[in-house]
């Protein structure tokens, strides 16, 4: 039953896990509406790193969204550690993505008059934490990505490989049990590419949060524990990149 008051605290069956039942979806109204996923079926366990490939137009950043609550299916649930998210009212799913979710864009979205420490003590501010307590918490995420030395630094006095890593920092710093990240190498050279991917991989398996990534980047897909490929709004392969 979706509990109306809904807290971080009611997701007690594993916290992380996320499972997609038959879920159908499309854009627009009417005559217009353009069917986007087909019978999606999906679980995802606590801890995973997984990739979500295909070409442009299969369905991945939408079933991404899905995931966030930041649209709901025409058809079928999204449930996130037993707790179904497709029916939450708005103020639900905001507390949700607050306390819940942590996101990665392949823009960085830095705000660019503030300095890196105070990018990465946003999400921490939504959430009421004391001045004390953000700063604090957000220097120990900017240390923990290689950036101790750069908290002042604003984003245009930074590389792009270093501004992905604010944006890391950021996603974590609320401590998420699942972060969602859609194509979070995409403007980065490969070299740079490389450094984050290890250090996204090295969060995951540090502290246990699922990671799931939007990507056509095969070197992404082979750092996963496992590959789901869209084609066409439908899964049509899962592969396990695990020995």
């Amino acid at each position: 039953m979706l509990n109306r008051n809904w807290g971080v605290e009611q997701m007690s069956n594993n916290p992380g896990e996320i499972t997609v039942t038959n879920v159908n979806h499309c854009y627009g109204t009417g005559k217009l509406r353009v069917p986007v996923l087909h019978n999606i079926d999906l679980h995802i366990d606590k801890g995973e790193f997984v990739a979500l490939c295909g070409t442009s137009g299969s369905g991945k950043s939408t079933l991404l969204s899905l995931m966030a609550g930041l649209s709901r299916p025409d058809e079928g649930s999204i449930a996130i550690s037993g707790e179904e998210i497709s029916r939450y009212n708005e103020n639900q799913l905001c507390l949700f993505r607050r306390k819940c979710l942590g996101f990665i864009f392949q823009s960085f979205n830095l705000l660019p008059n503030l300095t890196a420490l105070e990018n990465v003590e946003l999400p921490l501010i939504f959430l009421g934490e004391s001045k004390r307590k953000r700063m604090q918490r957000a220097k120990e995420m900017l240390e923990k990505v290689g950036l101790g030395e750069r908290i002042k630094h604003r984003p245009n006095e930074l590389s792009g490989g270093q501004q992905q890593r604010v944006s890391i920092a950021r996603s974590l710093v609320t401590n998420p049990s699942i972060v969602l990240a859609d194509e979070p190498t995409g403007n980065l050279d490969s070299a740079t590419e490389e450094e984050i991917l290890q250090l996204m991989r090295q969060m995951n398996r540090q502290d246990g949060t699922t990671f799931i990534i939007v990507t056509h980047d095969q070197e992404v897909a082979r750092e996963s524990d496992r590959v789901i490929f869209l084609k066409d709004g439908r899964i049509v392969q899962r592969e396990s990149m695990l020995a």
